[in-house]
């Protein structure tokens, strides 16, 4: 097989659980090589230096899913490569044609890494993605627990069973009635202690979950420092690090807050200007986070219960008080978890 010697090339990288497309182009674009190989960052090495050699400089690109940012850091670290990560939603615009193969996916990223139009998303270190995991299972469990609660409540409906006024719901007051005074049938009845033994299992495993977040954040800076804000407790400073990671990363705080999904999306056409909710972009749970943020920023920091005050009278329904707030907010935090103002 014949080694092309060349300074440098652009590789693009279709990645699979089993296997990884790669392909490979010269600086003028002409195609090198392009197949499968095992998903092995040394298989993969080994494919690009077949065909152009150890000296030539890589400049990767690799889609964002499930498992490319550890081969993208593998690649990084142990074959010195330049590599990318790709917003998969993107690249899947810029595709025109509808059909869908390895061989055309992997030449794609490869052109565009090559012309300077790949998608760039951040690949964030191991330890931030680490964070990320431990993040996202605790949202996992309070969401299932949210969901027991609503098939509990839904049972007490059926059964046409109504808590007694001074009762508020998920107290111990109520929890007593619904154990002890409740009228259901026996299926339902098993079916609701059923439920209440693993919420009550949800709550251990999400207390021994933030116990491991307290614990792994504690040496973080940029977490220690969002702890000390009014309203912000280890939950939402260990969210905020786990999907945002740097803050420095984005160039304003407008970009910020539009990356958490939390400014108005525009939806004029020709003499009709109108907004239409916020921007559909960001992680959802993230933007929960900042929205309960809000919330609490509301009552307990001067600066935006005026601000929400302000709106308020203007006559802004409170949701979009809510959301203005939490992008206000966001937009200022960009400039306070800069680096300096870490080390300050």
């Amino acid at each position: 097989m014949s080694i092309v010697t060349l300074q440098s090339v652009f590789v693009g990288l279709d990645y699979h659980a089993e296997s990884v497309q790669v392909c490979v182009l010269a600086p003028d674009g002409k195609l090198l090589v392009n197949r499968s190989c095992p998903n092995d960052w040394r298989a993969v090495q080994r494919a690009v230096q077949e065909k152009c050699g150890a000296g030539a400089t890589v400049h990767a690109a690799i889609e964002s899913c499930c498992g490319a940012a550890d081969l993208a850091d593998e690649l990084i670290a142990q074959a010195h490569w330049s590599v990318d990560l790709a917003h998969p939603g993107y690249v899947a615009r810029i595709k025109q044609s509808p059909d869908k193969t390895d061989y055309s996916d992997a030449r794609l990223l490869a052109d565009l890494e090559r012309v300077g139009y790949l998608p760039r998303v951040w690949l964030a270190p191991e330890e931030v993605r680490e964070l990320r995991r431990l993040v996202r299972y605790r949202q996992s469990l309070t969401k299932e627990r949210k969901n027991l609660k609503l098939q509990i409540g839904a049972s007490l409906r059926e059964a046409r069973q109504k808590s007694p006024a001074e009762h508020h719901a998920w107290t111990k007051a109520w929890l007593t009635w619904l154990q002890e005074t409740a009228v259901l049938g026996p299926n339902a009845r098993l079916i609701v202690n059923l439920r209440l033994k693993r919420l009550a299992s949800l709550a251990e495993e999400i207390r021994a979950v933030e116990r491991l977040l307290a614990e792994q954040t504690q040496p973080d800076p940029l977490v220690q420092k969002l702890l000390t804000l009014p309203g912000i407790g280890l939950v939402t400073a260990a969210t905020l690090r786990a999907e945002i990671g740097r803050f420095d990363r984005f160039r304003s705080g407008k970009q910020l807050a539009r990356f958490c999904g939390l400014t108005p999306r525009n939806a004029s056409s020709g003499q009709r200007q109108a907004d239409a909710g916020l921007v559909r972009a960001g992680n959802p749970q993230l933007r929960t986070v900042l929205v309960e943020a809000a919330h609490r920023l509301m009552r307990y920091d001067e600066r935006w219960t005026a601000f929400a005050a302000r709106l308020s009278r203007r006559g802004k329904p409170t949701s979009v008080t809510i959301a203005a707030v939490a992008n206000r907010w966001m937009r200022w935090l960009f400039h306070q978890m800069q680096p300096g103002q870490l080390a300050a």
